[in-house]
């Protein structure tokens, strides 16, 4: 049972970093390479991104429970439980903080060097940065996998 549960970590793991590389460093590029839009490619990208940052908070809280259980009472010791938080914590700012803002900004209408243009690229390089921080801290739990070594 408990290489069953080892397996279904890895999977999770597995699938919330790699869709976090393959979106932001593959295929939100290659929209805005292959697109002449650049308003089409940025709707597409922020769809791409919800619907990952969707992925994320499923899989890093299954994830994240799965720590607590295990570890029980040394759960607060374990470092992988706190790099959890915080992806979990960068996944839902993104998601109900950030993204609802730049959305409404579009929808104000974003005109070249506007204050909805200034705000919108303060809150997408924000965005940005807790993103790769994201993919460097999921990296981190994919060297390191899941499992305290005993």
């Amino acid at each position: 049972m408990t290489h069953l549960l080892s397996v279904f970590e890895r999977l999770l793991l597995t699938l919330w970093v790699g869709g976090l590389w393959i979106t932001g460093y593959l295929v939100v590029p290659a929209l805005f390479a292959s697109l002449d839009n650049r308003m089409l490619a940025g709707e597409l990208a922020g769809n791409v991104f919800s619907a990952m940052s969707w992925v994320g908070l499923a899989c890093g809280g299954l994830l994240f429970a799965g720590v607590l259980l295990r570890e029980r009472s040394r759960s607060l010791m374990a470092w992988r439980l706190w790099v959890l938080a915080a992806m979990l914590a960068i996944v839902a700012i993104g998601l109900f903080a950030l993204q609802p803002q730049m959305q409404l900004l579009k929808v104000q209408g974003i005109g070249p060097g506007s204050v909805q243009a200034i705000a919108f690229g303060r809150l997408h390089g924000v965005s940005s940065a807790l993103f790769l921080i994201n993919s460097v801290l999921g990296l981190l739990l994919v060297g390191a996998g899941m499992r305290a070594s005993r």
